[in-house]
């Protein structure tokens, strides 16, 4: 894993794999590079780069957690493009990272070729807002990955009907680390209490005004039919106020798809392919 130091000191890691047109992979909130491996074997024509955000993955904790936030993030993001050369890319957006896209947008156009929305748009539903505040920080309870993984998949089965609990074993894998006999987090605890102060401040922005800079842009949105963050409503006035935009549904999926479905392969590829 390659990693580059950030204009504020902070060591952010990175991944490469695949040659082509450079496509950006940025994760969820708490999640890291290891989320887009459903996606990598799909990805083999594409220049693929996913990245760890500060305080995530392997990258190098924040001593100031207020940093983990939605400008800061897409600053490091310049950043890792300017330290690889290049000059733009698509993004391949999941949840936080769709949000992290949607302020590139407004704020460096000319660095995006394309971006495509995984579960993610201008309006976050209240109940998947509750629920990300609800586990943010928590240190696992389950001793292993094998009983992770079978609390993933009960957890899991009312948005992610039929997954195979193999399936959850590995993204147990990808959430969690080993810890002298238990699990750990793969991100800093502190993300917690920076994601609970933004919410207290009772700051809502309004993320339209960030979604439709993407006009001029190849864009495509990937929502699954059970996700509790973005709803379908929201996609319907998207569609609206972004005409050219792609869209896909896919079932048996909530927040958020694995990004190897045949729907999500398919948004993937028709935002890249009209670049």
């Amino acid at each position: 894993m390659a990693d580059f130091t950030t204009s504020d000191n902070i060591r952010i890691c990175f991944e490469e794999t695949g040659t082509g047109a450079p496509i950006l992979c940025l994760s969820g909130l708490t999640r890291n590079s290891r989320d887009f491996s459903f996606f990598t074997p799909h990805a083999t024509d594409l220049r693929m780069i996913a990245m760890d955000y500060r305080g995530r993955g392997r990258s190098e904790y924040d001593p100031n957690y207020s940093n983990y936030n939605v400008p800061r993030e897409a600053q490091d993001v310049i950043e890792l493009l300017d330290h690889l050369g290049l000059q733009k890319v698509s993004i391949l957006g999941t949840s936080r990272g769709g949000l992290i896209a949607m302020a590139l947008a407004a704020s460096h156009p000319d660095r995006l070729a394309g971006v495509v929305l995984n579960d993610v748009g201008p309006v976050i539903e209240p109940a998947g807002i509750a629920k990300i505040i609800g586990y943010v920080g928590a240190r696992p309870t389950s001793k292993s990955y094998d009983d992770a993984a079978a609390v993933l998949k009960t957890l899991m089965e009312p948005q992610f009907p039929g997954v195979a609990l193999e399936i959850w074993r590995k993204q147990a894998e990808f959430q969690f680390k080993e810890q002298g006999g238990s699990l750990g987090l793969r991100y800093d605890p502190a993300l917690g209490k920076a994601l609970q102060e933004q919410a207290a401040s009772g700051v809502i922005p309004d993320m339209w005004p960030l979604f439709e800079a993407l006009r001029g842009l190849p864009t495509g949105v990937i929502r699954g039919a059970n996700s509790d963050l973005l709803g379908r409503g929201t996609v319907t006035e998207m569609r609206a106020r972004h005409p050219d935009m792609i869209s896909a549904e896919v079932p048996d999926r909530g927040h958020v798809p694995f990004l190897n479905e045949p729907q999500s392969l398919d948004v993937i590829r028709k935002v890249v392919n009209a670049i």
